[in-house]
């Protein structure tokens, strides 16, 4: 079993995706002992402000408006219970379990920096789920990226005090019955933990963190499939020719400029049509370095953005233990998020988009010099004419996803929250224009396969090949018509396990 010690500043966005998607006795997260250390410190720090009567803003107050309420002593523990009830407001349907594991791990990871004040216990009973698969049941809708993701990790923390829904070995179950399960008691709530539990934005960051992760993968497949795609309609490669990338020296360009002379080494059907008299191909073609290098940039700043944002102290008020300052800011403020997420959105449905109009030259004969729609015997079958019509409707779908959250911002809590950042909606629009990018691409794939299987025996690259072998392991060549969906979802299966990139033989940039 792996062991990963959380101290709130060493927390990768690879490992963030592991534990996400561990299996069973997989990964073990704890705390680190200094970690521990620390936030006994800050604890102390709160339980001293309490004893002093002082009145300090989310240890003795109200919430957000409400702030100017000083609470009793008696009744903190009453104001953390509320606190987390009355912010269970999420709607929708709920989260996929993958992605509240990771708002887990980063809640942690934020919470054992020792800059939180909160109680030991609440912590180490969200690691039990965590390492135990436990996962609450969190809706997906309710937040509005700032002020932390409220409603959203409110509804993890009514799971902690017992009070929520879990998943857990299959099924739906409350989560005191699951928590006795394990031998524990739910969490109890002393000042300040309530609100620390859920006032951050980690819901936000896991979207951003598994939507990276798995776009820095898909674009490497999409060069692949733009290759494949070139051989299939015999093009000219050309526009891939090192020097003319040099004197546009993106970094992303210069990648995918690689990648592509990777892939489109010396090959039959290269060398078949090598005094075809073709100059120039369409931009689909012969604009991928420009294209997919773009792209590349978004991933860059998402990665440089969530680096950052995964091992900050992202609540509010911060506990400073050197000095005994206790101070309200603006950390759970998602800008940076959600502005990065937009921005990596924007440039997955450019992936998809420049995807669906390759397919349509290869639907084409009039440039692909391939049959009608890829199929023999067109009119009787109809081919692939409706896979290109469903990643047109997947690629037009992107467009109106791609439109920013980020620029949006609805004024809350009767104006004093008066600016939002909508990051939990960017971080939800990002991972659904994906999951079509995905789709899109597989289509690509089922498409390129079949107009090489017109090109035998003509072989493609040795790379190509091999890619041409895991998909016919799973789908056979076309004959005639049949439920190409069946089609689409093997290959797309393909695609989310990233065995594309395992069998290719080759490394990417």
């Amino acid at each position: 079993m792996k062991k990963l010690e959380l101290n709130g500043t060493n927390l990768s966005i690879e490992q963030t995706y592991q534990v996400a998607f561990a299996k069973e006795n997989e990964y073990e997260v704890l705390i680190s002992k200094a970690s521990h250390d620390k936030m006994k410190v800050s604890r102390e720090i709160v339980n001293e402000i309490i004893s002093s009567g002082q009145v300090v803003y989310g240890i003795n107050t109200g919430f957000g408006a409400l702030s100017d309420k000083h609470i009793s002593n008696d009744d903190l523990e009453k104001l953390q219970y509320n606190l987390i009830r009355s912010h269970c407001t999420g709607v929708g349907r709920p989260f996929k379990k993958e992605i509240v594991r990771a708002v887990m791990l980063l809640r942690a990871n934020c919470l054992t920096s020792g800059f939180s004040g909160v109680s030991m216990e609440p912590v180490e009973l969200l690691l039990d789920f965590l390492n135990h698969h436990i996962t609450p049941v969190v809706p997906e809708k309710g937040s509005v990226g700032a002020s932390g993701d409220l409603a959203p990790l409110s509804h993890i923390a009514l799971a902690l005090i017992g009070e929520g829904q879990v998943e857990y070995q299959g099924k739906i179950l409350k989560s005191d019955f699951v928590i006795n399960q394990l031998g524990k008691k739910p969490a109890k709530l002393g000042a300040k933990d309530g609100l620390a539990l859920i006032n951050g934005t980690a819901v936000m960051a896991a979207l951003g963190c598994i939507g990276l992760y798995e776009a820095e993968r898909v674009v490497k497949i999409a060069d692949i499939a733009s290759a494949l795609t070139l051989e299939a309609v015999r093009g000219t490669k050309v526009a891939y020719h090192k020097g003319i990338s040099q004197l546009k020296p993106h970094k992303g360009q210069l990648d995918v400029c690689d990648n592509l002379n990777s892939l489109l080494t010396v090959s039959e059907i290269s060398e078949s049509h090598i005094d075809c008299g073709k100059v120039q191909d369409p931009y689909s073609l012969r604009c991928v370095p420009q294209v997919h290098g773009s792209v590349r940039q978004t991933l860059k700043h998402a990665r440089e953005v969530l680096e950052v944002e995964i091992n900050s102290v992202t609540d509010n008020p911060l506990i400073f233990p050197e000095t005994k300052e206790v101070v309200s800011g603006g950390n759970f403020h998602g800008e940076a998020l959600a502005l990065c997420m937009d921005y990596l959105t924007m440039g997955l449905s450019e992936i998809a988009s420049i995807s669906e109009r390759r397919v349509e030259k290869m639907m084409n004969p009039t440039f692909s010099d391939l049959p009608a729609f890829l199929t023999e015997s067109s009119g009787l079958n109809s081919g692939l004419m409706i896979a290109q019509v469903t990643m047109a409707a997947l690629a037009s779908e992107n467009k109106y996803l791609s439109h920013p959250a980020s620029v949006d911002s609805i004024p809350t809590s009767t104006d004093k929250e008066d600016h939002v950042s909508m990051g939990v909606t960017s971080g939800r629009k990002l991972m659904e224009v994906l999951e079509n990018s995905k789709t899109c691409l597989a289509i690509e794939l089922l498409c390129n396969s079949q107009g090489i299987e017109f090109l035998r025996p003509l072989k493609t690259t040795g790379p190509l090949e091999n890619v041409m072998r895991l998909i016919r392991n799973h789908v056979d060549p076309i004959t005639e018509d049949r439920v190409f969906a069946y089609d689409i979802e093997k290959i797309n299966a393909l695609i989310n396990s990233f065995e594309i990139l395992e069998t290719l033989g080759i490394d990417l940039r």
